[in-house]
């Protein structure tokens, strides 16, 4: 008996961050004692606030049955008062609002109620790869433009080719950006959003990190620039520690979400009733949110600090949890990560190269780098500062 996979399976390598675990296991079994950069999944527990209340929530809700399918109203409401109070966008929980079950499905699925075979996406290069593969997965066609040092890792909008945008139906932009730490401007936001209008295409704004950033002045919404045409995805995990939980939602024009609805209706259920309460706590609550941007501030500065006194380019990050280290000139990403792996340095970080849809090359984007995520625990940065402090480049 011979089952075959079918040829969208087929036809995609493995995902990234799956390679990022094989890896880890492989130097831990090894003995090394391994300091994992590679995957975004935050190690610090989900605050006490949030956890008390999902403790009386199961109970609250023992004879709940289904959850809703686009959020409780009540949970609706929460989302809709964070985001008229964080970014003073007048939103209606009845008709912008729906939840999801955290944002890589949002994400992954949103192609499936917006284009037709054939249709274009357009997302960034590095970016996430539920973006292309999505949209691949609905049978639509990927253009993807490159985020480089020389733009501020902000996307070159004017240099997209007309006869893509003719075939275009989704652009998404994804700020404060994953893996960059580069931040949008208001500007951006406002010229995305008329070149979308102009041209009938959906802006989707990945903002999942909108509350992880080292300034004074918080990161802008692709909301503020309009709600209709517009899609912001949120997520409850990096924000708060929750990403086990599962939780997300998505924001934008009242046609943009009914659709999305109607997909989501049709594909999973609802967020679990219990998760839903402990995540209108979490928003309330902007104390650990401010404490967690505190504490990856100082990981960031002691991984950055370690790389220049190595040798390597200054590339701390304004934002997100992670950072986007250049590599020596003359070596590869690859190459450079492969280093990091010694079993006397046993640092596991994501090569950029596995980020980008280029496969390697002077043109590829994500060439030249290593994504580190800071999520291993302050002494264990500080621990991996000691070790990258002892190379040389």
């Amino acid at each position: 008996m011979s089952i075959r996979p079918s040829q969208r399976i087929a036809s995609i390598g493995g995902y990234a961050f799956a390679e990022v675990d094989r890896l880890v296991t492989e130097l831990k079994q090894s003995g090394a004692d391994v300091i994992d950069f590679g995957v975004g999944d935050p190690r610090a527990p989900t605050p006490d606030v949030v956890r008390r209340e999902a403790q009386a929530a199961v109970d609250r809700h023992a004879t709940s049955g289904y959850p809703s399918y686009i959020g409780s109203p009540t949970f609706r409401t929460a989302i809709a008062e964070w985001v008229g109070r964080r970014f003073d966008v007048d939103v209606d929980p009845a008709r912008h609002v729906t939840t999801t079950i955290g944002s890589k499905e949002a994400v992954f699925h949103a192609p499936l109620g917006f284009i037709d075979p054939g249709d274009v996406v357009i997302s960034p290069d590095p970016g996430y790869p539920p973006y292309t593969r999505g949209t691949m997965f609905a049978s639509g066609e990927n253009h993807r433009y490159p985020l480089r040092a020389e733009t501020d890792f902000l996307p070159d909008l004017g240099a997209i080719p007309d006869d893509v945008l003719d075939r275009a139906r989704m652009l998404w932009l994804c700020y404060p950006n994953s893996p960059t730490g580069a931040l949008a401007t208001r500007a951006l936001y406002d010229e995305a959003l008329d070149l979308c209008r102009s041209r009938d295409i959906l802006l989707c704004s990945d903002e999942a990190y909108s509350e992880l950033y080292f300034g004074d002045e918080a990161p802008v919404s692709a909301l503020q620039s309009g709600l209709d045409g517009t899609l912001a995805f949120f997520s409850m995990s990096k924000r708060s520690n929750m990403t086990g939980w599962r939780c997300g939602y998505v924001v934008g024009g009242e046609n943009e979400i009914a659709i999305f609805r109607k997909l989501k209706t049709n594909i999973d259920s609802g967020t679990p009733s219990f998760v839903q309460d402990a995540s209108i706590v979490a928003l309330a609550d902007e104390e650990h949110p401010a404490a967690m941007r505190a504490e990856y501030a100082q990981k960031r500065d002691l991984i950055c600090d370690a790389f220049v006194a190595a040798g390597l380019s200054e590339c701390r990050p304004a934002s997100t949890i992670y950072v986007w280290q250049r590599v020596p000139d003359g070596v590869s990403a690859e190459d450079f990560a492969k280093r990091l792996l010694d079993p006397s340095i046993a640092l596991v970080v994501t090569p950029g190269t596995w980020l980008s849809a280029a496969a390697g090359g002077p043109d590829d984007p994500g060439e030249g780098y290593v994504r580190l995520a800071l999520v291993p625990t302050m002494e264990q940065c500080g621990d991996a500062a000691r070790r990258i402090r002892s190379l040389t480049f």
